[in-house]
């Protein structure tokens, strides 16, 4: 009633759908009217993204609902409800995250002071050890996989590279004789190309292993083509065929499957236990902050409890002296 003598809500509002808003939203999304948090266009695939999560999750059972008048208990029944379903943690997040960004753009219009997701209490998400191959096994498997594919699972495995910056990747943007390979586009099988994960453009070093068969996959191809890994129509490569070609491959060797992220796992791994610091890594994997590095990765990193003791006895021990000097 407040709101409605402020004018921050009017009696038309309410008779507005949660589906009919969130529909409005997609598409002014798709447009680029509404932009994210740092003001970019939002990216067609995440706009995807959110429209599946609200399609499969939201409309069945908030769909019809009034927009404005939904209220945070509406919301956490709504999740009771998905928890009760058997919905993992991690789907729920992404569910609620969807349904908060439109509730943000109706608070960024004056329409709303606060949103139902908010303060919203989600499952936890549990963070699971990811699967990741050691330096043997990398090699077993790299070998096993047909001789046209070893390019991309070694880039994988090696640069860390997602799976639509591999099938993004141009020869002009590798430079063996430097050692480097520029990630500035990603690829989308529905949208084409366009940016990266974050809009985190880098440089990623090529070590001697990836060196190999950058090189051998160059002279595959020959001079022709301008994507390090395409198809026979000169477009990306599908990951569906190319993931059970190696799959097949796999189970004849008696091995086991990796996917193009474990091995972006695997390339976290290695790089840690060769001692690449977490900035750098974080740089090299494009994350947008070293603190999603440390988050995912912290556990792998060995001997830190070791070296902080270390270093701490080290500071005391000097303190202590120059205070009895």
């Amino acid at each position: 009633m407040a709101a409605l003598r402020s004018g921050k809500l009017t009696e038309a509002k309410p008779k507005t759908s949660v589906r009919e808003v969130c529909e409005r939203w997609l598409g002014e999304a798709r447009g680029g009217i509404v932009r994210a948090r740092n003001g970019s266009e939002y990216k067609p695939g995440t706009v995807v993204a959110y429209e599946q999560e609200l399609r499969l999750r939201v409309y069945s059972d908030l769909g019809t609902a009034p927009f404005y008048r939904l209220r945070r208990r509406h919301v956490q029944e709504h999740v009771d409800r998905l928890v009760a379903r058997g919905c993992s943690p991690a789907t729920i997040g992404k569910t609620i995250a969807a349904l908060g960004v439109v509730y943000s753009r109706a608070i960024q219009l004056d329409d709303l002071d606060l949103s139902p997701t908010t303060g919203v209490r989600l499952p936890t998400v549990r963070n699971g050890r990811e699967r990741f191959a050691t330096p043997a096994e990398a090699a077993l498997l790299l070998a096993a996989v047909p001789e046209r594919d070893r390019g991309i699972w070694a880039t994988a495995m090696y640069a860390g590279l997602r799976r639509g910056e591999i099938a993004a990747l141009r020869w002009a943007d590798v430079d063996l004789k430097a050692g480097t390979l520029e990630v500035t586009r990603s690829w989308h099988p529905q949208h084409g190309y366009g940016e990266t994960k974050s809009r985190n453009r880098r440089r990623v070093p090529i070590i001697a292993e990836l060196r190999e068969h950058l090189a051998a996959a160059r002279l595959r191809q020959g001079l022709g083509g301008e994507l390090c890994f395409a198809e026979p129509d000169a477009r990306p490569f599908r990951a569906d065929t190319f993931q059970q070609r190696a799959d097949d491959a796999w189970t004849a060797a008696g091995l086991t499957r990796l996917t193009l992220h474990d091995c972006r796992h695997t390339f976290a791994s290695l790089a840690i236990a060769a001692g690449v610091n977490a900035k750098a890594l974080s740089t090299y994997l494009g994350h947008s902050t070293v603190a999603i590095t440390l988050d995912r990765y912290g556990h792998l990193m060995p001997g830190n409890e070791a070296e902080a003791a270390g270093l701490l006895d080290a500071y005391l021990r000097d303190s202590c002296a120059t205070v009895g000097a």
